[in-house]
C-alpha cells in the first residue's frame, strides 16, 4: 500500500489517547509524509467544517482523533461531500466509549492505531443514514435516548461508561410510549417500547452485545425492540444478553432491513452514536451501503 502524501487531522481538543496530540504528531511526521494539514475543535459539532476543508485539499487520509461523536460527524461528511466516499479514515480512540473502533478491532493504544493508518487494510463499511445524518453504530429512541441526553457532558467526563448505567437506572421506570415499526414497508411492531434501536454493528452502549448478527458491511441494518418496563425486566433482558442471545429474551426482539419507519405516540429525543438529538414522533433509518473507507487492522493480526 503506498504511503499516503497528505494528510489531515481532525481531532477533539478535550480528548485524550497516550501522549496526546504531541505524540500524535510526533508518530505521523516520524513517516515518509509530505503535507500535514492539523485542525483541533473544542466540540465535535465542529469538525465537520474542518473536514470539508480536508476534502476539499484532496488528502491521501484522515485521522479523526476523538469518541464516537467525532467519529460520525466526520464519516456523516465523507458520505455526503462529493470525493469523500474514497478518502480513508483512520481511527485514533480517545473517546468514552469508542465503540466503533472496538467493533473494527482498532485498539485504544496510540502508537497501534497509528501503525494501522499506515500499514492496516483500507475496507469500505456501511452508514446508516436518519434525519439527514450518517451513523456508524446505532441510532436508537426511548430509554437509549433518554439514557444517551442525561449521560452526556460533565458525567459522562467523570463516571466513563458508568455514566450510562447510572443514567439508565432513572429511566427503567418510565412509562413506555406505544410505537408502530415498519420493516422495508411491512408492518412488524405495534405496541409499548421502552427503547427502539437500529444497529450496523453488534456491541452498543455499555458493551452491550445486542445485535449477534450484525456486521457493518453486510448491507443491512439490524433493528431491535425491548418492551421491558421495569428494573427487573430490564435486569432479566440485560443478564439473557450477557449469556445467550439477545433475542432469545422475552422482552426483545430483533430482525435486519434496509429501511425502519418508525411512529411513536410521543415526542421522545433520539440518539445517533452517542449524540443526543431532538425530539421527534416519526422518523426513518436507511442502510447506505460500503459509504466509507475506514482503516482496520490487517487479517492475520485479527485471525
Amino acid at each position: 500500500m503506498r504511503t499516503p502524501r497528505t494528510i489531515a487531522v481532525v481531532a477533539h481538543q478535550r480528548k485524550n489517547l497516550g501522549g496526546g496530540l504531541d505524540e500524535l504528531r510526533r508518530l505521523l511526521t516520524g513517516r515518509d509524509v509530505e503535507k500535514l494539514l492539523w485542525f483541533e475543535v473544542p466540540k465535535s459539532r465542529k469538525a465537520p467544517k474542518k473536514v470539508r476543508k480536508a476534502v476539499r485539499a484532496g488528502v491521501d487520509l484522515l485521522v479523526v482523533w476523538g469518541g464516537d461523536g467525532m467519529v460520525q460527524r466526520t464519516l456523516d461528511v465523507l458520505a455526503s461531500e462529493k470525493g469523500g466516499s474514497k478518502i480513508p479514515v483512520a481511527i485514533m480512540p480517545a473517546g468514552t466509549g469508542n465503540l466503533l473502533a472496538g467493533n473494527l478491532g482498532v485498539p485504544t493504544d496510540l502508537e497501534k492505531a497509528v501503525d494501522i493508518a499506515f500499514t492496516g487494510e483500507r475496507r469500505r463499511y456501511d452508514l446508516g443514514r436518519l434525519g439527514g445524518e450518517h451513523f456508524a453504530v446505532m441510532a436508537g429512541v426511548g430509554f437509549d435516548g433518554a439514557m444517551i441526553k442525561d449521560a452526556d457532558g460533565a458525567l459522562k467526563d467523570r463516571l466513563g461508561k458508568l455514566a450510562y448505567v447510572w443514567t439508565g437506572l432513572r429511566h427503567v421506570n418510565g412509562e413506555a410510549p406505544h410505537a408502530t415499526i415498519r420493516i422495508d414497508g411491512n408492518d412488524w411492531f405495534d405496541g409499548e417500547a421502552s427503547c427502539v434501536l437500529i444497529g450496523n454493528v453488534g456491541t452498543i452502549t455499555g458493551g452491550i452485545h445486542a445485535f449477534d448478527d450484525a456486521s457493518p458491511d453486510d448491507g443491512w441494518l439490524d433493528v431491535g425492540v425491548a418492551t421491558a418496563q421495569n428494573a427487573l425486566q430490564w435486569a432479566r433482558a440485560l443478564g439473557t444478553m450477557a449469556v445467550s442471545r439477545s433475542d432469545h429474551s422475552p422482552f426483545v426482539r430483533t430482525t435486519r432491513a434496509r429501511r425502519i419507519d418508525v411512529t411513536l405516540a410521543s415526542k421522545l429525543e433520539y440518539e445517533l452514536d452517542g449524540g443526543a438529538r431532538a425530539k421527534t414522533k416519526k422518523f426513518t433509518a436507511e442502510i447506505v451501503p460500503a459509504a466509507v473507507q475506514i482503516c482496520v487492522p490487517a487479517a492475520e493480526e485479527t485471525s
